[in-house]
């Protein structure tokens, strides 16, 4: 039998230890629970909300950057025919590529849509129809806008009406698992975005003190608070004072000491982890750091693939989810009537490279010359520019002009040469 030579008892006399620690199996052990273990709290970082985060300056240039862009590019709609694709003119045209409604241009349109889903993480707007068709479109507020299924269909309550879904353009960012709720880009980033907020604050406070560090008073303190509490003003005066003069030399009483208390931003990486934020949040909306203006690590031929990456991964993405929307709510499944975005208006700004390609989309009979001028905004010139062209030296096989033989005359005049 164990006897407990120390004190004369059994150790089954001994009451069992209670003290918490991490090895307790019932004390639960987190990154939280581990430091409130030690006596350290977690601070409590500013909550998120999406008219704050749009004062981080990353997801302003992030927000705004794709909304903008994404209205800027031209969207037509187009008619299935024996002949090919026609482009549909009238108030159709209208409603989808200038001015939704009498109110809105298409760029002011599109761009608050789209700021609805890269920031709540959804963009709606209502349809609105006349015997004729498609009439106009008109903003819907995703924050007070309410959706719920009733049987098979859903429904959107909005400003006391119920709107069916058939009539609604909705394009959400992720949807959940029940398919009426969304992810928001700015809730699922809200961590980083916290983050980036108190440095914004840190910094602006840090400097807003003149770059002063809270500061520990060391030396013979007095004995009661209030002399306490005056040799600290003292001291306040004084840095105030020398900021205030902008010296750099304060004095203080003899026998004192002034140490910074805490990490200043240089050694705490404040550089670097404000850029480490911007990457996070280019990450959030799977958004190249070049388009937030982050070049760190850019160069000119990453950053064109960067670019490439843009349109392929991210905008031409985006496109397909509002063309599959617009046509579904506008035309009902099947049909021969479509809309389409046109990419091609990415490269507005790049004169070189347009012409290059307009040149060979004509050289090789996949453009008209008139087609071009057309998309140009030139006065079209029909005749021979109303065909398709192709270089004469482009044959089919086995159509390529072959050698014809010498004549005798030829010879005899080679020969008398």
């Amino acid at each position: 039998m164990a006897w407990n030579f120390g004190f004369g008892r059994r150790n089954a006399d001994i009451p069992a230890e209670t003290r918490e620690s991490i090895e307790n199996p019932t004390v639960p052990v987190s990154a939280e629970n581990f430091m409130a273990f030690f006596g350290i709290n977690s601070v409590t970082l500013p909550s998120v909300t999406v008219d704050s985060a749009m004062t981080v300056p990353a997801v302003w240039a992030a927000v705004t950057f794709l909304s903008r862009t994404l209205a800027a590019i031209p969207r037509h709609a187009y008619r299935d025919s024996k002949d090919g694709a026609k482009r549909i003119s009238g108030k159709l045209a209208t409603v989808v590529n200038q001015a939704p409604n009498d109110t809105i241009g298409a760029f002011a349109f599109w761009q608050w849509f789209w700021g609805q889903v890269f920031t709540h993480g959804r963009g709606l707007a209502y349809i609105e129809r006349t015997p004729q068709g498609v009439d106009s479109l008109w903003p819907m507020d995703p924050t007070k806008t309410t959706l719920k299924r009733i049987g098979l269909k859903v429904v959107y309550q909005y400003e006391g009406r119920d709107y069916d879904a058939a009539d609604v353009i909705d394009v959400c960012f992720m949807r959940r698992s029940c398919g009426l709720k969304h992810y928001g880009p700015v809730a699922q980033a809200s961590k980083a975005i916290q983050l980036a907020i108190a440095m914004n604050d840190y910094g602006s406070n840090f400097f807003a003190g003149g770059g002063v560090p809270p500061l520990a008073l060391k030396g013979p303190l007095p004995a009661n608070g209030e002399a306490l509490k005056r040799a600290k003003e003292d001291i306040k005066r004084a840095v105030d004072a020398a900021k205030g003069a902008g010296e750099s030399v304060f004095p203080i009483p003899p026998g004192y000491e002034l140490t910074p208390v805490g990490l200043d931003p240089a050694k705490g990486q404040m550089i670097e982890a404000r850029r480490f934020q911007v990457e996070e949040i280019a990450r959030a909306y799977q958004l190249p750091p070049v388009f937030l203006q982050d070049l760190s690590r850019a160069t000119f031929s990453n950053a064109e693939q960067q670019d490439l990456h843009l349109v392929k991964h991210l905008i031409g993405q985006w496109a397909k989810a509002l063309e599959d929307e617009m046509n579904l709510k506008l035309f009902g499944r099947g049909g021969n009537r479509y809309i389409e975005h046109n990419l091609d208006g990415l490269l507005r700004g790049d004169f070189k490279t347009r012409m290059e390609g307009w040149g060979l989309a004509i050289q090789n009979g996949i453009r008209t010359p008139d087609e071009v001028r057309e998309k140009e905004n030139l006065p079209l010139k029909g005749g021979e520019a109303d065909k398709l062209h192709i270089q004469g030296a482009t044959v089919p096989l086995g159509q390529q002009q072959k050698p014809q033989p010498a004549n005798d005359n030829q010879e005899d005049e080679a020969k008398a040469a």
